[in-house]
């Protein structure tokens, strides 16, 4: 299993595709912009969402799909987790049945409230379904430096092929059974950067990032059980592991949105600014309605929503958390 095409060109799949090349595979990348295809194959990188980047030699990248996928042996699916379903639905299209397809978006539908493993399954009911999962910054690994990951699937034969056509020396991934939990923990981490790069914005300290961060975990762990995962997943890199990256680093852009929110900017400004997609917005809506309909306490996502969609004052949003009936811990 060694041509892989990665589907979606942002920063994330970008450097998912470079990871893949530099394990050695026939590596292509579909790019919905037709500069970002010129400019990867005349290599000049990705200038729109990994500038000053350089990416290894050897990625082919197309803005046909049909091109990006023909003789491919696994494909990973790297597009917002609102469009995925839409991609999928092309995919099936195309893609041969059998072919795993490795989801690498983190989010839950609005609407729908399906995570990404269940479009996909929906979409793609002939192909195989695989989570790919961790605390990761697509630049860090564009630049080949140290990750480690977690690669879920409930085949454990697909999940081990996987591994060993992706894995290299400075991208170490771990195997999991474990689809939801992965994914309860990729998208829950999101919601709660958001906060926590509010309190840093709004100059609250570290001791309320860290007791974000350590309740936020119990929110996500009350989630993914609710939905059938495991804790021991929650506590592993595809939970704690990518909920502590993104919760301290004005590299996620979750974090740098919460931190312009505290220091006074409107969240309509501040996405008029952006080009890449800051996922945790979106999946503050479906995280909280899926919370809702599964009964599950999750007051600290529902805040952000609050602050993000309904035009709470953060002031008062933050002592209406300080202010929840004492309780255990």
């Amino acid at each position: 299993m060694k041509n892989i095409t990665v589907i979606g060109a942002g920063a994330w799949g970008t450097a998912l595709a470079a990871a893949a090349r530099r394990a050695g595979c026939t590596t292509r990348l579909y790019a919905r912009e037709n500069d970002v295809a010129a400019a990867i194959n005349e290599g000049r990188g990705n200038p729109v969402f990994l500038k000053g980047i350089d990416l290894p030699d050897g990625i082919a990248a197309s803005s046909d799909l049909g091109e990006a996928v023909q003789g491919a042996e696994a494909v990973i699916l790297v597009v917002p987790a609102q469009f995925l379903r839409a991609t999928a639905e092309d995919l099936a299209k195309i893609l041969p049945a059998r072919i795993p397809v490795i989801l690498a978006a983190k989010g839950i539908e609005q609407g729908s409230l399906a995570l990404m493993s269940e479009i996909a399954e929906e979409a793609l009911p002939q192909n195989p379904i695989a989570v790919l999962s961790g605390p990761s910054f697509a630049a860090e690994v564009a630049r080949s430096l140290p990750v480690a990951l977690t690669l879920a699937s409930a085949d454990e034969a697909l999940g081990r092929q996987l591994i060993d056509a992706l894995a290299g020396p400075m991208f170490r991934l771990y195997q999991s059974k474990d689809i939801v939990g992965a994914e309860i923990g990729g998208a829950v981490k999101n919601v709660l950067a958001i906060a926590c790069g509010i309190v840093e914005g709004r100059g609250l300290g570290d001791n309320a990032r860290a007791a974000l961060i350590t309740r936020g975990l119990a929110e996500m762990v009350r989630l993914g059980r609710a939905k059938g995962a495991t804790t021991e997943t929650m506590m592993g890199l595809a939970g704690l592991g990518d909920l502590v990256l993104t919760c301290n680093a004005m590299q996620s852009r979750n974090f740098s949105f919460g931190h312009a929110l505290g220091q006074g900017k409107t969240p309509e400004e501040v996405l008029s600014e952006r080009v890449a997609v800051t996922e945790g917005v979106a999946s503050a809506v479906s995280v909280v309605d899926l919370a809702e309909k599964l009964s599950v306490d999750m007051p600290i996502c529902a805040t952000v929503h609050a602050i993000i969609h309904e035009g709470r004052d953060i002031d008062t949003a933050i002592h209406m958390l300080m202010e929840r009936p004492l309780t255990f811990e």
